[in-house]
C-alpha cells in the first residue's frame, strides 16, 4: 500500500511526523500509523508547559485494535495541544497531517534519527509486507 508521506515533513521510525513552523514544531502521527491502528478512539497528550524528551513516550493513542505509546521526535516545551482531539479523535484518521496534529513544541533538540519523506517511505515499505 502507498501511504501519504508529505515531503515537507521529517519522520521518526516510531511513526510520528514533525513540521517546522518558525521556532516551533508541530507533531502528529503518520498516515501509516493511523492505518495500522485503525479507528482511533482515545488520545492522551501532555499538558501545555510540559517538557518532552526525544525518544521518550509523551502520550498514548488508543484504537479499536490496540493501544500505542507516542514517542517524542524532539525534546522541548509543549506550547499547544490539539484539545479538539479530546472529544473527537476522527481527525487523526481523516487528516493526520492537518487537523489531526497533536502537539506544538518549542524544541530544544531534534532527534538525530529523523528521516526525510523518501527514507521514511522506504522504511514503511520494508516493514509493511
Amino acid at each position: 500500500m502507498v501511504y501519504n508521506t508529505p515531503s515537507d515533513l521529517r519522520y521518526s521510525k516510531t511513526h510520528e511526523w514533525v513540521r517546522q513552523e518558525g521556532d516551533e514544531v508541530v507533531i502528529g502521527i503518520t498516515d501509516y500509523a493511523q492505518h495500522a491502528l485503525g479507528d482511533v478512539v482515545y488520545v492522551e497528550l501532555p499538558a501545555v508547559g510540559a517538557t518532552i524528551t526525544a525518544g521518550e513516550s509523551f502520550g498514548v493513542v488508543e484504537s479499536v485494535k490496540a493501544s500505542s505509546d507516542l514517542y517524542a521526535p524532539v525534546s522541548g516545551e509543549v506550547v499547544a495541544v490539539n484539545t479538539a482531539l479530546e472529544s473527537d479523535q476522527s481527525p487523526i484518521n481523516n487528516d493526520p497531517y492537518g487537523t489531526g496534529w497533536m502537539l506544538r513544541v518549542r524544541p530544544s533538540a531534534m532527534s538525530e534519527e529523523l528521516l526525510d519523506a523518501a527514507a521514511y517511505a522506504a522504511y514503511v515499505a520494508e516493514i509493511d509486507h
